[in-house]
């Protein structure tokens, strides 16, 4: 099987090729592309993949203006950090998907029911699902920045003053005596007015880690792992949480361990 991978982050798209490698050895990666501009290059250049994994954010937009540029008669499975990204659309158009961090049984299915379906494959049906697809991504979007579905700066108030903190200075959120605040990395603190739940969905997955109910990360901030008792782990952070273990229960550590080998 010859496979075409796109996807704009490097740690990701690593991270597929050795699980796809796990997987099954022969399979063939053709090329890593991370953009729109050259997966449309090399669509026009080259003999159609079996099969394309693409990621559906790339750093110059979204990957379903790819479909607007080139044919595509290859099935694709999508790779997405959006866990509300109109996921029914996929399964209604036989288009399968991959939430991020990628688990590898997970791959191991999709891989496997492409497989299955190989002989039953028909690229006008194909490009019936790609466009219904599309369609129904587009009805459900309406309205709303795709490119910028994360937030980027939160608006935050000190007294009668207020600052613009970026995502790249927060070190983590904490949840604490019924109100959230926002930690810099710098170590300053502003009550904001988003629950836990709220910033889960706001973060990008790749940056953001939420590791129990009182606290989310930003990759940055981890200082150290350390195993705890019963297979749990206790984190340390930049800056330090007083007079308190950060602990992630035995549950969610799997989960946490991929998403840092992304």
């Amino acid at each position: 099987m010859k496979v075409l991978i796109i996807e704009d982050e490097a740690p990701a798209s690593r991270r597929l090729q050795k699980l796809i490698n796990e997987i099954d050895p022969q399979i063939e990666v053709l090329e890593v592309l991370d953009s729109i501009e050259t997966s449309v290059q090399w669509l026009g250049q080259h003999a159609a993949p079996e099969v394309i994994f693409m990621d559906i954010q790339l750093a110059d937009g979204i990957s379903f203006d790819i479909f607007e540029q080139v044919q595509i008669q290859t099935p694709v499975i999508f790779t997405t950090a959006y866990d509300n990204y109109s996921l029914k659309a996929f399964k209604v158009n036989s288009i399968d998907y991959l939430l991020k961090p990628i688990n590898k049984v997970a791959l191991a299915q999709s891989i496997e029911k492409y497989r299955q379906l190989k002989s039953q494959f028909s690229t006008s049906n194909y490009q019936q699902q790609i466009g219904n697809l599309l369609e129904t991504l587009s009805l459900g979007a309406a309205g709303q920045n795709t490119a910028n579905a994360y937030k980027n700066r939160f608006l935050v108030k000190l007294g009668d003053r207020l600052e613009s903190v970026a995502e790249s200075d927060i070190g983590y959120f904490q949840a604490k005596d019924k109100m959230v605040l926002l930690i810099t990395q710098q170590n300053k603190k502003y009550p904001i007015d988003y629950s836990l739940d709220d910033l889960e969905r706001l973060l990008h997955p790749a940056h953001f880690f939420r590791i129990n109910r009182q606290f989310i990360v930003r990759i940055d901030a981890i200082q150290s792992i350390h195993t705890y008792f019963n297979g749990k782990l206790k984190v340390m952070l930049t800056p330090e949480v007083q007079n308190q273990d950060i602990v992630i229960s035995r549950e969610k550590s799997t989960q946490f361990k991929q998403w840092l080998d992304l």
